[in-house]
């Protein structure tokens, strides 16, 4: 491995360390290194704190001067944000040479602090590891790049496609581990989603059990409203905001949900139901750069159908269900042609405990979606 990618690595391994606490802002991670050695590093830690950058300087001090500094992201250079630009703070330091993993997409930046490091005379190489720091922000390239955020549709089934049985059974399918990682999932994301038929069928909390996780938005699609007023979306003790997304209810009911704390979003309706691509740029106005969805049989085939999914993860449990009476993990009607059916790219499989967990694009990472 040469020495750029080494370090690159290795800073993209720092940045990781912060998923799910930066948004809206991206991961970043920064490493600086002379002659040979790595001096300092650092990451940005959460939104509104001092970027990687800053905080890898610090720790490195006057040691700085003469150095390389490897960053996943070009520096900053704008100042319509909470935090000063970090561009300043890489010349005035005496950096010599900056290594970049991905420019900016952001269009206040977008290559201009690449721009300025060069004008003041400091050596910039981009595009080390510039395809494992587009993945690793995923969510961020495509929000601020659209404003659109990115979707990932969590699945848990049987080998045979199948998430209940005819009852409605349905717990558990998949064991502890894939479980596990399934709150992983909603700890890394802005806002988890499901259908109304979730809520009335299960009361399901949606929080995350990972210790010093956070709960995400908690978006419930309810066309008409039909949510129970006792539900635990709406209880429970949590700081997490919960969102109703709806065409219609009345007044006085919508009054109750707002006391309660709830905020109640009305969308466009497509077909009598939620219009999702409408409710994914109200979301995403709101600042919400990263969804799961943990729907049941309809709202999963919905969500394909609309095109909104940008990534799918996939739990199979070791059980064949049988019978074409149980409940598929995408229900709605199956297309005519095989060349119309969702075809998943960039595929990897893992075992989780006795279960596989594998992971596909719709879309290739860190496109802008249509």
């Amino acid at each position: 491995m040469i020495p750029d990618e080494k370090y690159m690595r290795m800073a993209l391994r720092i940045a990781e360390k912060a998923r799910g606490r930066t948004s809206p802002n991206p991961m970043v991670g920064a490493v600086i290194v002379k002659n040979g050695r790595v001096i300092a590093s650092g990451y940005h830690r959460k939104a509104g704190e001092p970027h990687a950058e800053a905080n890898a300087l610090m720790r490195a001090g006057s040691s700085a001067k003469g150095s390389t500094l490897y960053v996943t992201l070009e520096p900053c250079s704008h100042t319509n944000k909470r935090t000063p630009p970090c561009c300043p703070l890489v010349v005035e330091t005496g950096i010599k040479r900056v290594v970049v993993a991905m420019i900016d997409p952001n269009p206040n930046v977008s290559g201009d602090g690449i721009r300025r490091l060069r004008k003041e005379g400091i050596q910039v190489t981009t595009g080390v590891l510039e395809s494992e720091a587009k993945k690793l922000n995923e969510a961020f390239v495509k929000h601020v790049s659209s404003r659109m955020p990115f979707v990932t549709l969590k699945l848990a089934q049987t080998l045979d496609g199948k998430i209940a049985t005819s009852s409605g059974e349905s717990k558990w399918i998949t064991g502890e581990q894939a479980r596990k990682e399934g709150h992983k999932l909603r700890d890394s994301h802005d806002a988890i989603l499901v259908g109304i038929n979730t809520v009335l069928s299960d009361d399901p909390s949606l929080t995350t059990r990972v210790p010093g996780g956070k709960d995400p938005v908690r978006v419930i699609v309810d066309s008409s409203l039909r949510i129970p007023l006792n539900a635990r979306v709406l209880t429970q003790k949590s700081p997490a905001r919960t969102v109703l997304a709806t065409l219609s209810g009345s007044t006085r009911k919508i009054g109750k949900l707002r006391k309660s704390g709830a905020e109640v979003i009305r969308a466009r309706s497509k077909n009598g139901r939620v219009d999702l691509r409408d409710l994914m740029r109200k979301l995403g106005r709101m600042g919400i750069m990263s969804i799961l969805i943990e729907g049941g049989s309809e709202v999963n085939a919905s969500a394909l159908k609309a095109g909104i999914v940008d990534k799918v993860v996939l739990f199979v449990a070791p059980i064949l269900m049988t019978g074409s009476d149980s409940i598929c993990s995408v229900g709605g009607s199956s297309p005519l042609r095989l060349a119309h059916a969702v075809r998943l790219r960039d595929l990897s499989c893992s075992k989780v405990g006795d279960d596989l967990m594998i992971e596909g694009y719709t879309r290739y990472p860190g496109t802008r979606a249509e």
